[in-house]
């Protein structure tokens, strides 16, 4: 198990199996030394585990919860390709989206779910730069998802 695995299970968590694809793309894609996720949704199970717009059906601090879960998918695509997390030199760039009702404006605070778990699991490897972006609907009704590009060792 990598040093990133034990400081999850530290947490509580596991690198769970890869998301499918809902539509025509893969999950995670390589090229040289950096890697480039999809969006990814707070799935798990193979269920989105809530639906519907932060700042009515989900509050803040659930959806918090579930960038979390995104970036622990996000992780899972990463180490599908790597094989091995020890193997991110960095994280490069996270961009999270927030399905938020119309007067939400806390969308910093949502993402940020997905960015301590990052710095938890990769350490000062994990401190990135970062997006967090309103928008009207994410696909199956998600109420957030986001995006990560690492750079690879070597």
């Amino acid at each position: 198990m990598s040093a990133v695995e034990d400081r999850l299970s530290e947490l509580g968590l596991t690198v769970p199996e890869v998301v499918p694809p809902v539509a025509a793309y893969v999950p995670v894609v390589r090229d040289g030394n950096l890697v480039f996720t999809s969006g990814q949704l707070p799935m798990v199970d193979g269920r989105l585990a809530a639906t519907g717009k932060v700042g009515a059906e989900v509050d803040e601090a659930t959806a918090k919860e579930l960038a979390a879960t995104c970036a622990l998918n996000a992780i899972a695509a990463i180490k599908s390709e790597l094989g091995d997390l020890d193997k991110v030199a960095r994280v490069i760039k996270v961009v999270g989206f927030v399905a938020s009702d119309p007067i939400f404006t806390g969308q910093p605070g949502v993402i940020n779910g997905a960015s301590e778990l990052l710095v938890k699991a990769f350490g000062e490897k994990g401190v990135h730069a970062r997006s967090a972006v309103g928008v009207a609907a994410l696909p199956l009704d998600a109420p957030v998802e986001v995006e990560v590009v690492v750079s690879v060792e070597g």
